[in-house]
């Protein structure tokens, strides 16, 4: 196996550089405040999206730096998954960025169903305008009254009827539903109860302004409601959409929820060790700038042995999510399950480990919002467990160690 990056992944990963350091990196901080000034005290039905997004993305996608997740060479950069992980790195050391290039969850993943999965009257109303970055979308799965820890708890029903089918039941966590231009929603929900394990569930497709749909509330993650996006709770109470909203065929839910997550999951691990290495830096600045007992702090207390333990896991962690990466390309996700859920264990808690590191060493300016770790650290605890806790995905590596524990 062969991690050197390609003269596309290097090119593109030049620009990208160029560009975060030219046009995001100088407004980042107003950009936040901005959006605390917006949206801190709004009602979330108010939430709006500061300016400088809008004009940030038109110089995206002018440059060309757009949809580069998809690997396709016209509508994205046409990348396979392993190419485009060393840009999600890049574009994890802001918080902002993501979006910025039309590369954030969670419409990577729903473009990529609608891409491999979708009709063509399916792409057609939902993929192109997502792809040009002029609507969002929202992906539900998690349910309040389940241990959603097991994706076969579903209870929210998606039923046939004639020539529609009916959704029924509640969703929570729902990533973007609080957005103002979220249009759909990707739904996932139980069909029939008495099928295989895994062919009882589907996705279809719900537009937000369908009868039957409520919002009731964005939930706070730490304190915070992570506007202009959210994290919603929302009801189906006897949605209506047509049969041809259903992606694929009523019963195949998990087959393509596994195609959605497996490249879905490099692209948040690459983002935390991209966040990772941010953290590093600000540690290292604030290492040696700041003077006590007359001393640099990297020279007190061990931090110079934290930056190699650091420098270690950061490293660690990125060779693994390669490994993963290139093993999805060759022999694709679902034979690819050890690596995927191995990731998916240890980059968000690299993540953690290295920003509660620069938080200790910056004091109560790093519990503020004068710095982006408190962003950093949100993000690495909310990704153990979202896409499936530690735990989950521990059993998973264990379960396939067994097996060939037994096959030896």
């Amino acid at each position: 196996m062969d991690f050197t990056p390609s003269e596309k992944t290097l090119q593109y990963r030049k620009q990208l550089i160029a560009f975060m350091r030219e046009h995001i990196e100088p407004i980042e901080a107003d950009y936040h405040k901005e959006n605390r000034r917006l949206n801190g005290d709004a009602n979330w039905r108010e939430w709006q999206v500061p300016p400088a997004v809008e004009a940030l993305k038109a110089k995206a996608k002018a440059a060309g730096l757009w949809n580069l997740f998809l690997p396709d060479e016209k509508l994205g950069a046409g990348l396979s998954t392993l190419e485009y992980a060393p840009l999600a790195e890049v574009m994890g050391h802001s918080l902002l960025a993501p979006e910025i290039f039309n590369c954030n969850a969670p419409d990577t993943g729903n473009m990529e169903v609608l891409y491999h999965f979708g009709s063509d009257a399916q792409r057609e109303q939902w993929l192109t305008p997502l792809l040009n970055g002029d609507i969002r979308s929202v992906f539900c799965m998690t349910e309040p009254d389940v241990a959603s820890s097991d994706a076969t708890n579903m209870q929210a029903r998606i039923v046939a009827d004639g020539d529609e089918v009916v959704i029924t039941g509640r969703k929570w966590w729902s990533t973007g539903l609080g957005h103002p231009n979220a249009k759909f929603a990707i739904v996932m929900g139980l069909t029939d109860p008495d099928a295989a394990k895994h062919q009882r569930h589907s996705m279809v497709i719900v537009p937000l302004d369908t009868p039957g749909v409520t919002i009731e509330r964005m939930l706070p993650a730490f304190g915070e409601y992570d506007a202009p996006y959210g994290h919603g709770e929302v009801l189906f109470d006897q949605v209506r959409v047509p049969k041809t909203n259903v992606i694929g065929n009523l019963g195949d839910g998990f087959k393509i929820a596994q195609g959605r997550l497996g490249p879905g999951r490099i692209h948040h691990c690459m983002r935390a060790i991209g966040a990772a290495e941010k953290a590093l830096q600000l540690f290292m600045r604030r290492g040696q700038e700041r003077i006590a007992f007359g001393k640099p702090l990297l020279q007190l207390n061990g931090n110079l042995e934290r930056v190699a333990d650091m420098r270690i896991a950061i490293d660690q962690a990125r060779l693994l999510t390669f490994y993963a990466a290139w093993k999805i390309d060759q022999v694709g996700a679902m034979k690819a399950l050890a690596e995927i859920s191995a990731i998916k264990v240890v980059a968000p808690n690299v993540l953690q480990q290295v920003v509660d590191e620069a938080i200790q060493l910056f004091g109560g300016a790093g519990m503020s919002h004068d710095t982006p770790l408190t962003g950093l650290f949100a993000m690495a605890r909310a990704l153990r467990i979202a896409d499936g806790p530690d735990a989950v995905h521990r059993n998973t590596i264990a379960k396939v160690e067994l097996a060939k524990y037994r096959e030896a």
